[in-house]
């Protein structure tokens, strides 16, 4: 760099040289240097009022860009960054196969407390308990002035409690919104609903999850966005759950029964149009679970459809015969011998009277043999029970879409000897739910083969394996509808349905072993209409005992039966069944006239 001296000194030299006055030069080379000096000055300065100006007009496009973008952009509320921070609270709606409500969602608001905030925390305990009378007092007053800074009042309440502390007006209380599951119709289907409770909660929002039923099976399908709101759709049919609920609950009363269960069920689809398990409860306010050391049956959580796991009596006996055809062992006329009792070492097999020395198949289901069916168990064998059993499904938990269902399982003998196949035949010694039995019986009225039980709407009829022919099937039928026209369930006989089915009883078991004397499990399992198969109800009493012509009765006869016919007479219509009556004579009515 060339530095430009301060004292032009070539100059002053020549000046003084020609007698000239050299200040001049110097004054006028100062004057120069500060021209040079602003000059350079205002340059910078406005380079940086360029710049400056430039930055101003940038910044300004950006935020008017962005404001128009806003301005034309959807309104969309802001979403938290953290991880874990959100809380996902849609769920969706759970209907029947008729898209009638059975579970949807309320928004509603929580109740919170900020102590620090509050004016005055024991006159607002005061008028927080005299609103909900379930608050303790002293906890809310030791809690108010304590050293808490947050703690939840009511995880939810209504409209008018809202309003109610609202006018307490204390800036401590405040409220949160949030999403509740609601079910409109109270108590029905309470056992295949369950019920939800909260998870995740925060001030703004609540997560809703399942805790048992259906809500806990699809939890992950009920609270998954990618389904848009989808309502899950049942088999249920709501119209005929609430009848099957208040028929079956007569019939608990009348009959004395501590319980009751019933399932109906399409023989061809396997859909459940109906599951009732008694005493129930309100899946809004659904009660805690029992504690440790209490009879789970006691509850009324237990779901005796699909968690009831009890020996069902002589409704395994047209099993026991169906396979017996199916094997070409015996026919319907086959005459067995049926002399009593029958002898396997130290053990008793008797029937409940003496029916004679013999009797073909079709009457040992008619009259149910113990004995006759004993006979044909140790023809079939073994194994061969075994194998076809499990074709119907009887020794695994139940496949339907239930969360309890799974605790449903067989309770097997741990050596199946040939004594074993002989008291399984006639339904003992083996102890599954009414579930199965639904299964059992649908498979022999669809023709033989085997359904799987589901809670869902299906859209047409879901055949598995075949388990008997169509024959036989045919003729079981033919045995179940003689046993309520000529047998033991005469009391199940419904005028313009041909009903078939089958009685059970079998001896209540004790919690810690052994049997009871004096309780029973009552079960009566049907088919209707057995000209045309459509439905399978399964009807099961626990305890119940009726006084009839001066005795106490407790027969699945006597009690399970008839409520059977109470309800199909009520569900048949509702199901769009019409009563098939035979033409009488007319003996009464006198021709008067020929016209």
């Amino acid at each position: 760099m060339i530095r430009k001296p301060l004292r032009p000194l070539a100059r002053v030299l020549q000046a003084r040289a020609r007698g000239e006055n050299p200040d001049l030069i110097e004054r006028e080379n100062i004057a120069q240097r500060h021209s040079d000096m602003e000059t350079q000055s205002r340059s910078r300065a406005e380079g940086r009022l360029l710049v400056l100006a430039a930055f101003f007009v940038c910044a300004y496009a950006t935020i008017g860009v962005r404001m128009s973008t806003m301005a034309t952009a959807e309104v969309q509320e802001p979403t938290a960054s953290a991880r874990g921070s959100v809380i996902a609270n849609q769920r969706a709606d759970i209907v029947d196969r008729h898209g009638r409500i059975l579970a949807t969602n309320f928004e509603t608001h929580s109740l919170y407390a900020q102590p620090p905030q509050m004016v005055d925390p024991i006159e607002a305990a005061d008028k927080l308990v005299a609103i909900f009378s379930d608050l303790d007092r002293e906890r809310l007053v030791k809690d108010f002035t304590g050293k808490r800074k947050f703690l939840w009042v009511k995880k939810k309440i209504s409209p008018e409690q809202m309003q109610a502390v609202h006018d307490i007006g204390d800036p401590g209380l405040l409220f949160g919104p949030r999403e509740m599951r609601l079910y409109p119709n109270g108590k029905l289907a309470a056992h295949i609903l369950g019920g939800a409770s909260f998870g995740k909660e925060g001030v703004n929002a609540a997560e809703v999850i399942g805790v048992a039923g259906v809500e806990k099976q699809f939890d992950d399908y009920l609270r998954d966005p990618a389904n848009a709101g989808k309502p899950l759709e049942l088999s249920l049919d709501m119209t005929v759950q609430d009848a099957s609920e208040q028929v079956l609950y007569g019939g608990m009363k009348l009959m004395n029964a501590k319980g009751a269960s019933s399932i109906l069920m399409d023989v061809h689809t396997g859909e459940v149009l109906s599951v009732v398990s008694l005493p129930d409860f309100d899946p809004n306010d659904r009660p805690r679970p029992p504690t440790s050391g209490f009879d789970p049956s006691q509850s009324p959580l237990f779901n005796r459809a699909v968690q009831g796991v009890y020996e069902l009596g002589s409704t395994f006996k047209i099993f026991t015969a169906a396979q017996a055809m199916e094997l070409g062992i015996a026919g319907p006329d086959t005459v067995i011998d049926t002399r009593g009792p029958l002898r396997w070492g130290k053990f008793r097999i008797r029937d409940f009277r003496n029916y004679g020395n013999e009797m073909s198949v079709t009457k040992i289901i008619v009259k149910s043999s113990n004995i006759g069916t004993a006979r044909l168990a140790q023809e079939i064998g073994v194994e061969r029970q075994q194998d076809f059993l499990r074709r119907l499904g009887m020794l695994d938990p139940t496949p339907v879409e239930i969360v309890e269902a799974k605790g449903g399982q067989p309770l097997l003998p741990k050596h199946w000897s040939e004594l074993s196949a002989m008291t399984i035949s006639y339904g003992h010694g083996l102890s599954t739910t009414a579930m199965h039995l639904a299964s059992g019986y649908a498979t022999l009225a669809n023709g033989g083969r085997y359904v799987t039980p589901t809670i869902l709407k299906q859209d047409g009829p879901k055949y598995g394996l075949r388990v008997v022919s169509s024959d036989v099937a045919h003729e079981s039928l033919k045995m179940l509808r003689k046993v309520v026209s000529e047998g033991t369930a005469s009391f199940a006989e419904v005028e313009g349905y041909a009903v078939g089915g089958k009685t059970g009883t079998a001896d209540k078991p004790k919690p810690r072993g052994g049997y009871y004397e004096d309780k029973v499990i009552a079960t009566f399992a049907s088919v209707f209409p057995v000209n045309n198969p459509r439905y399978v109800l399964i009807v099961t009493l626990d305890e119940p005992e009726v006084v009839a012509y001066g005795e106490p009765r407790r027969t699945a006869g006597w009690t399970a039966a008839p409520v059977a016919a109470e309800m199909i007479g009520r569900l048949a219509p509702l199901l769009g069944l019409r009563p098939e009556i035979e033409p009488k004579l007319l003996s009464d009515v006198t021709l008067t006239s020929n016209e």
